[in-house]
């Protein structure tokens, strides 16, 4: 955390922001109360960047949007039912929303909505305390009722209230808890620690929806692995994504192997390398990383002792495609999420055959179709594979996958490979032929298919003269 003197500055700077400092005067003018709260307060004090400018108020729904609507660009509902009216000022959007002292009846996440009188109260009702603090404006005083600069000090997420009374309203906490502590860093203390493995199954009452938004927060995160590795620890993960605590697979003294979750975890921290590598100052990339955690899935069902101490997984990575399509579709994902996940699965071992043999120009054209739009994912993925201690055997590997990927670029400089199609059409395939559209045409069309994988261009004319041969044959 920076320093007393630079965090008041970055505060004071915070609300002299145009679009803040007019809120906090028509608030005033109205003699409403306004408090900028939470991760904009928070972010400003640890010196991070601010992005969202979220505000509090004694005011009424129907009271905000009449006071903003004279100084605001646009205004909307963001939930008038929940007391929040977003609006949008010159290049800021902010949303700005009534007290609320909420009550749970335990059974479901969904509070009974009451709206509140103080600040201090809104403050008490929040998740962490390190979320739990307000500025006040336009005085510029920072509310802090639950030493949350103190938690922020010391890197610690605690709540509030006790963690059982704060997990018990919304189970979601714990979820997000594991999220704070990837994206801030912070460690999680012990009283909320042991809530969140008491109270593991609780989350059972969230939505898919929202267990799904939550973890791919703490998966965008800059070091996700802190908070997958709490979500293990809680028990957590046996909940919303067991196959990542299945991982842990037991070993005894006669059967060695690598540790798969571990390995899984390093991984995740290798492709998150690769793409900051590849992509420097881009959104994090999500389908990559549920990847690269779940990219070995299978092995626990597909672990085999075999005589002399070996262990083996044969058909992990199919099997672990069907696994990840299962789980990501029961956590709601979108499907094109779901497809280029379960096909980065299913293709990450392909590459190890290349460094075991030398492949044809034909196998580097199927692995660049069978990739398809996945295949700069599926090069970072595949690199990212690589944990070996053996620094020969890992430079091995790495040499390899750079000859391929050198062998794919000169063969795409020759041949146009992101568009790799048949010589001929189907129209002209029926012309030569002399048929009707119907099987024969589909078939006649993976045989060019093949012919043009294996050999590249032929031109029209030497493809007719194939075609005419293969048709002939048959």
């Amino acid at each position: 955390m920076q320093s007393v003197a630079e965090s008041l500055e970055r505060l004071g700077d915070l609300a002299r922001t145009p679009s803040v400092a007019r809120l906090a005067d028509a608030f005033q003018a109205a003699g409403h109360e306004l408090a900028l709260v939470g991760g904009p307060v928070r972010d400003a004090l640890l010196g991070r960047a601010v992005h969202d400018l979220d505000f509090t108020t004694d005011a009424r729904p129907d009271d905000i949007a009449r006071v903003v609507a004279p100084i605001a660009d646009a205004v909307w509902d963001v939930g008038r039912k929940y007391g929040t009216i977003g609006a949008r000022l010159g290049d800021d959007t902010v949303e700005i929303t009534t007290y609320r002292s909420d009550s749970y009846d335990g059974t479901t996440r969904k509070p009974e909505v009451e709206f509140g009188d103080t600040l201090e109260g809104d403050l008490m009702r929040r998740d962490f305390t390190v979320n739990a603090l307000a500025l006040r404006l336009p005085e510029v005083r920072l509310v802090d009722p639950s030493s949350g600069v103190e938690d922020l000090i010391a890197g610690v997420i605690t709540t509030p209230s006790s963690p059982q009374i704060s997990f018990g309203d919304d189970p979601l906490r714990m979820m997000r808890a594991a999220r704070f502590t990837a994206q801030l860093g912070f460690t999680v203390d012990e009283a909320t620690r042991e809530a969140m493995s008491s109270m593991a199954d609780r989350i059972e009452i969230v939505s898919a929806e929202r267990v799904r938004d939550e973890l791919s927060k703490l998966l965008m995160a800059d070091e996700p692995r802190r908070g997958l590795e709490l979500l293990v620890e809680t028990g957590l993960a046996d909940e919303v994504i067991p196959e990542i605590p299945a991982l842990r697979l037991e070993a005894d003294e006669h059967h060695h192997h690598k540790d798969v979750y571990q390995h899984s975890l390093t991984v995740l921290d290798q492709a998150i390398g690769y793409e900051k590598e590849r992509h420097p100052g881009e959104a994090p990339d999500l389908v990559l990383r549920l990847a690269a955690i779940l990219h070995d899935i299978g092995k626990p069902a597909t672990r085999r002792f075999e005589p002399g101490g070996a262990v083996s997984f044969y058909h992990h990575d199919l099997v672990g495609a069907k696994l990840a399509k299962k789980r990501l579709t029961a956590l709601r994902f979108d499907k094109s999420t779901i497809d280029s996940v379960a096909r980065l699965i299913e293709l990450h071992l392909r590459f190890f055959g290349y460094a075991d043999a030398h492949w044809t120009d034909s196998a580097v054209r199927r692995y660049v179709r069978d990739a398809g739009p996945e295949l700069e994912r599926l090069h970072m993925l595949t690199r990212a594979d690589v944990t070996t201690r053996n620094r020969r055997k890992a430079d091995r590997l790495g040499f390899a996958y750079d000859d391929l990927e050198t062998r794919i670029r000169e063969l795409r400089e020759q041949e146009e490979m992101d568009a790799v199609r048949p010589d001929l059409n189907g129209e002209q395939v029926m012309s030569i032929l002399g048929i009707r559209p119907g099987r024969d045409v589909g078939q006649a069309m993976r045989f060019l298919l093949e012919l043009r994988l294996d050999e590249g261009p032929l031109g029209e004319e030497e493809a007719t003269r194939r075609l005419l041969t293969w048709w002939e044959s048959r």
